[in-house]
This record gives structure tokens, sequence and C-alpha cells, in this order.
């Protein structure tokens, strides 16, 4: 399969923390164009799979592509094609709104 093909591919993506597996072996492909949710109760892994897909976190093991750049090692890349939104209440104090 090409990778131009998956707008998102993960596999055998994990993320531990101590003792805690948030994100376990962790199978995913999104095609390009396509609109996906993560749904799951609290704990399930959604953020931390955000978090490393957008290459927030580095992964424990396994591998992440998105927009077929690699999530660790074109990491750059990645932050450059894509955008994320936290569901988190921030404040950006440094923006401010210009009319053109």
């Amino acid at each position: 399969m090409n990778a131009l093909e998956y707008a998102v591919i993960a596999s055998q993506l994990t993320k531990v923390f101590g003792h805690v597996r948030a994100v376990e072996d962790l199978d995913l492909q999104v095609n390009v164009g396509e609109v996906f949710g993560l749904l799951g109760s609290d704990g399930a892994g959604k953020s931390t799979t955000v978090r490393l897909l957008s290459t927030l976190l580095r992964p424990t093991s396994g591998k992440a592509s998105v927009a077929g750049y690699d999530v660790v090692r074109e990491a750059d890349k990645v932050r450059r094609t894509i955008g994320v939104v936290s569901d988190g209440v921030m404040f950006y104090l440094s923006l401010c709104a210009l009319r053109p």
C-alpha cells in the first residue's frame, strides 16, 4: 500500500508512562480526505493518541506517519502540515485579531 493513500498510519503505536500503558499496539489507517473521530471513555488514550500523532509526545514503540511524514524522524514536517486545537481551555495572550 502506498503511504500517500493515507493521511494517518499507525502501526503497533504504544505510549507508556511509568507502569501505565496509555496507548497499546494501536493500528490505524485514515484515508486522505476521510473525516475521522476518536471516541472512547475517559482514560481510553484518545488525547495521548492525538499528542503522539501531532508530535507532542514521542512513542514508546511502534510507528506512525501523518501526511506521509514519520512522526519521530520528520516531526518538523508533520508540524508544518497539520493543525491541532486542544480541547482544554487555553488563552493565547500574545495573539490579536487584525482587520484586513
